[in-house]
């Protein structure tokens, strides 16, 4: 008989649980394999900002004309930064053909949420701020949801 099944004085087998760590290996199974059935903290965070960002721009296309939303996982921040903090997102205005550029900064954002409603609230801030400034309104008429002070 093998050790690890050695049977204790009720005569069921003992499991051994040698470092108290408990059950091992995934809590889900998979319903596809070889694919996670939990989603990563990029996917959940990718699929908060496609849905502000698909909300807001659906109303405002017709005046802000191409724009690219991209998420990244940090700013590149130079070595001679000042300590004005991280930047959460950036704009960055097309030139020419070039299109505009909103992205947003997932790490340093996460960083200030605590839970799903606060990490939502934040994109949507984020988005609503920086699309008022490209059309050169208030952000609450961007969208009616936005909350100054977020």
């Amino acid at each position: 008989m093998d050790e690890r099944t050695l049977p204790d004085v009720s005569g069921r087998p003992r499991r051994r649980d040698r470092r108290g760590r408990g059950m091992r290996g995934p809590g889900v199974v998979p319903t596809t394999p070889g694919r996670p059935a939990l989603r990563t903290r990029r996917e959940r965070f990718d699929a908060i900002a496609l849905s502000v960002v698909a909300d807001v721009d659906r109303r405002w296309q017709d005046r802000l004309g191409p724009v690219e939303y991209a998420v990244e996982d940090a700013p590149d921040v130079p070595a001679d930064w000042d300590d004005a903090g991280v930047p959460l997102s950036a704009l960055v205005r097309g030139t020419g053909g070039a299109p505009t550029r909103l992205v947003l900064f997932r790490r340093p954002i996460e960083h200030r949420c605590e839970g799903r409603d606060e990490l939502e609230a934040l994109v949507l801030t984020l988005v609503v701020e920086q699309l008022a400034e490209l059309l050169g309104i208030d952000p609450a008429t961007v969208d009616p949801r936005y909350e100054p002070g977020d």
